[in-house]
């Protein structure tokens, strides 16, 4: 398989430990402790837990400041949550480019282009075609391997962008010393059955405003006012908030997870050796500037038509050794199609040159 989750004795003691104490719902023990393990490995400030990455994402934009018919700047290269949670607030996807060495967002590209077609008003960004404004940018760490923030945050700073980071795929991966989702209003992150670590389902909003994450917090828990038997309400909430059974996971999980980058850096470097010198592909290494949890292995072939793509899938897949390609340009989803956009001939060429590999951390 691509990518499977590693459980043993500590989850299941744990889960045994939250089904005694019959906390099993979004309050008790361990989503404070799953909470309070991630502020501690991150060293974000704030860890609020919800039920998966995508609902994350969504509370994030709408703590930045998203509105409807806003525009929300995302990779079109990247899993179709990203552009479903700008959605999800009536706001439009206006994808960007990526370049080809990380698979993050092109920022040299991105500055061009946010200077040839916006103009800044005295009320934000506007985009001069659709005449909306751009309230959002929303990096994506591609398979592990950071962006480089500095370069973005400066091209936010400019042209007064606030930047969630969608970090559903870097638990574990630091840019330049400091771990992903530190480097913005607030990050979202993701703990499904595929992910480094793995709650099942389930996800958490870092961030290092004490106010925001407790607005965050607040409006997870559908926006109910504490008390200890009235039930109101003070704004349209969320159901958002993730159970304790899935938190108990993350605790033992997350305990494992130092053992997990060490052995899936090891099997990265196993893999960077053995294609070294193969013609024609290469294989997808950190960029200078991080040090990748390498959640997924890649393999990036020269051919740009698509065919040595399809070959490598269907011979691999054949002998039982699950490779993917990475996702369907969001672009170029009919769902999507008339969103914004800027030119991506590297997103599209990429679309047809990478291969995923096994990652698993046992491998």
């Amino acid at each position: 398989p691509i990518h499977i989750p590693i459980f043993g004795e500590r989850e299941i003691d744990l889960l045994r430990e939250c089904v005694e104490s019959n906390f099993v719902s979004s309050v008790g023990a361990f989503c404070d402790r799953f909470e309070s393990a991630l502020v501690d490995y991150t060293g974000a400030r704030r860890a609020v837990l919800t039920v998966n990455g995508t609902s994350a994402l969504h509370l994030s934009l709408i703590l930045a400041g998203v509105e409807d018919n806003d525009e929300v700047l995302i990779p079109s290269f990247t899993f179709v949550a990203t552009a479903n949670a700008v959605r999800y607030i009536g706001a439009i996807p206006h994808f960007i480019e990526i370049e080809d060495q990380s698979l993050g967002v092109d920022i040299t590209k991105l500055l061009q282009w946010l200077e040839t077609t916006t103009e800044t008003r005295d009320d934000g960004l506007w985009n001069k075609s659709t005449g909306r404004r751009i309230r959002c940018l929303v990096p994506m760490h591609t398979f592990g391997h950071a962006v480089d923030m500095d370069a973005l945050n400066a091209v936010a700073a400019q042209f007064g962008l606030v930047v969630v980071e969608d970090a559903a795929e870097s638990l574990g991966s630091f840019y330049k010393g400091r771990h992903t989702a530190n480097d913005s209003l607030c990050a979202a992150i993701s703990f499904n059955g595929n992910k480094i670590i793995t709650t099942g389902g389930g996800g958490a909003i870092l961030t290092n405003d004490d106010d925001l994450a407790d607005r965050a917090k607040h409006l997870s828990t559908t926006a109910k006012i504490p008390h200890s038997w009235e039930m109101r309400h003070d704004a349209v909430g969320f159901n958002y908030r993730m159970p304790a059974l899935n938190a108990a996971l993350g605790c033992a999980q997350i305990e494992k997870l130092p053992d997990f980058i060490v052995k899936k850096r090891a099997l990265a470097e196993r893999y960077r050796a053995a294609f070294d010198g193969v013609e024609g592909v290469r294989f997808l290494s950190e960029p200078e500037w991080a040090t990748s949890n390498y959640w997924l292995n890649t393999l990036v072939l020269d051919d740009n038509s698509g065919k040595a793509q399809e070959m490598c899938l269907e011979l691999a897949n054949s002998e039982g050794i699950m490779t993917r390609p990475a996702w369907t340009p969001l672009h170029l989803l009919p769902l999507f199609s008339d969103c914004p956009k800027m030119d991506l001939t590297i997103t599209e060429s990429m679309a047809r040159r990478v291969v995923n590999i096994p990652s698993t951390a046992s491998l």
